[in-house]
């Protein structure tokens, strides 16, 4: 896979720079793990950015930054840092505007698109940030509990570097 990657402009209330953007990001890092959350409520997705940010020296030491990405308000967001207090960017998409540019999975047409609650899935997507960015590793969820395990994330960044 070779998409190019888009970027994006995201109030960031974690570690990092605010706003966030993925050309910032490629000053001091080969690859973007952008992780987007189904909301600010999702128990899975809680698990899922401790479980990272437990594990986040294993993506540094692949010069690779994590992005965590929540389709809420900065407020709500920033409950999630001020609980998990996260090593890495923690931003808020509000009008999911990198969610929809990248094609985060939505249940339930219609519906799915009103209420991020009922349609809005997790994803993972994995971007090469040297030369232009590239989408080199994508994986949609199809439920809030498909989701790609630390290992996986880590052996995705790992066949991108050797590919």
């Amino acid at each position: 896979m070779s998409i190019e990657a888009t970027d994006f402009s995201l109030q960031n209330v974690g570690s990092g720079p605010d706003p966030l953007t993925l050309s910032a990001l490629a000053a001091d890092h080969d690859f973007a793990l952008l992780l987007f959350q189904r909301d600010h409520y999702c128990t899975n997705c809680r698990k899922q950015v401790q479980t990272v940010a437990g594990r986040y020296e294993e993506f540094a030491e692949r010069a690779t930054e994590v992005v965590s990405i929540v389709p809420e308000p900065p407020e709500n967001v920033r409950e999630w840092q001020d609980s998990y207090d996260l090593p890495y960017p923690l931003v808020a998409d509000p009008e999911t505007e990198a969610g929809d540019a990248y094609d985060q999975p939505v249940r339930f047409g219609f519906l799915g698109d009103w209420s991020d609650f009922l349609g809005r899935m997790p994803e993972a997507v994995l971007i090469d940030l040297s030369a232009s960015p590239e989408i080199v590793w994508q994986y949609r969820s199809k439920s809030t509990f498909d989701r790609p395990s630390v290992d996986d994330l880590l052996a995705a960044i790992d066949d991108a570097r050797d590919g």
